[in-house]
Parts: C-alpha cells; structure tokens; sequence
C-alpha cells in the first residue's frame, strides 16, 4: 500500500525501510548541521530520535538553520525540531534533552539504546565525550567537523580521522583520538581550507548580541564566531544523515 516512504522503500526495499523505523537515533547539537541530518532522517523514515541541545533559536540562526523562522525565534531548539518531526511523521517517537551535553552530565545518557548516534557539536570536549561513550557501548556513530567559514559545499568527504586533512578540527580530533586509543571514527569533513571571517564591529556578534534572554551560552561569551551560508552547513547534515541512513538500512 502506497505510503510517505514508498518512494524511498523502491530503493532500499522494505526492510532497509523497516530497519529505519526501528531504529533510535541520538543527534547530538541541533544546529546548521544537526537539523538537516534530522530533517531527511524523519522524511527517510526513521522512527525513533532523541534531539540534544541546549540553544535557543536566534535572530543570526535565519541564514542557515531549518528550523529558524522569524515565528521560532527565541524557542528551543529542541522543541522546534520534535515539532517539526512529528508534522512529517506523526507516528514518531522523539525525546528532547534540553542541555549541553558534556562529561559532567554524561551519565544521564544511556548510550546503549541508541542505535547510531550523531555528532554535530561545535566543542572538541563534548564530541570526544559523546564519540566515546558510543564506542564503549557498541554504537555506530559519526562525527562532523568544522563546517563554518565555509564556502564550497562540494568539498565534504565522508573518511576515517586519521585519514582526514586541511580542517584544523579534524587535526585537533585526529590528535586527542589517538591519546584516548579510539581506533576508527567515521567522519564528514571538508577539504575547503576555512574563509577568514570579516572583522565588522558592526555585523559582529561579538559587540551585537541578540541572543534571547536566558541563553546560556552567548556567543559574546565564545571564544570564536564563525561566518557561515545556508548552503554548507545544509550539505554537511545531508551527507551525515545519508550515511546512517545506508548503515542502518543495510545499502
């Protein structure tokens, strides 16, 4: 009987579709780049999320993040998104974890239940933490790197990390990797070496805050701001959902 994935049970059949809807998928970090790997997720069928993050919409988050609109500023990111899952399909389970995930609070996590986690987080801290605790418990996962000050969509590249060059985030990940003996980490990285940012006080963050009241982390208390397009971060959480996709689907 015809359904909302019919078109996507024609190419990875009824049990790859099967797979995905019994599937629980953990994203980490529900930004640029988690909430398009979230948004093709729910319309590829995937039935389970648990969304992690503890933002805001912002005014600055318009020019590149799905679930920004002038109607969402100043909510949840979190619960922005499990709306958004449960209009497409409204059959879904979703959990919202409204924090920063970090070591301090990582035991409230049962990594065990997942069945792929996503990282699309911006700090080395957290990434290494979540990266982790999926290995310790058996989990696939995948980790994006940097995708701000970015300019050419074209250059993602889906590799191992130690196999990763050019992306200073990669380099650093690729180095504390090693120390914590972590063998393998399937990655999106780009091979675009970084756009150095204009320095306008009067664009800046930095000295024009207008994050909603409450934020927790503003971006006048980050150590770095980085420019970002609509059209790279996108891509970035496209490719990272296709490949849980295909691994979960078994294509």
């Amino acid at each position: 009987m015809t359904n909302q994935f019919s078109r996507t049970e024609l190419l990875i059949g009824k049990d790859g579709v099967e797979r995905l809807q019994n599937a629980k998928i953990a994203v980490f970090g529900i930004g640029g780049v988690g909430g398009y790997a979230v948004e093709a997720l729910v319309r590829s069928g995937a039935g389970s999320f648990v969304l992690v993050d503890d933002d805001r919409i912002c005014l600055t988050n318009l020019n590149r993040q799905i679930i920004a609109t002038r109607k969402t500023i100043g909510k949840y990111k979190v619960d922005v998104m499990k709306e958004r899952i449960l209009e497409i399909n409204p059959q879904a389970h979703v959990e919202t974890r409204q924090c920063f995930f970090l070591p301090e609070n990582a035991q409230d996590f049962d990594f065990s239940q997942y069945s792929y986690v996503i990282d699309a987080v911006d700090t080395v801290t957290a990434k290494l933490e979540i990266i982790t605790r999926a290995q310790q418990e058996g989990v696939p996962v995948i980790s994006c790197m940097g995708a701000g000050n970015k300019l050419d969509p074209t250059q993602f590249r889906v590799a191992d990390i130690y196999e990763t060059t050019i992306c200073p985030l990669a380099r650093v990940m690729r180095r504390e990797c090693r120390k914590r003996g972590i063998e393998h980490l399937k990655v999106v990285y780009s091979t675009e070496k970084a756009v150095r940012p204009l320095e306008d006080a009067a664009v800046s963050c930095r000295t024009n805050c207008v994050c909603p009241p409450g934020t927790a982390r503003k971006c006048t208390e980050r150590r770095d701001i980085p420019g970002s397009v609509s059209f790279v971060p996108s891509v970035a959480g496209l490719i990272l959902a296709g490949e849980v996709i295909r691994d979960l689907a078994g294509v």
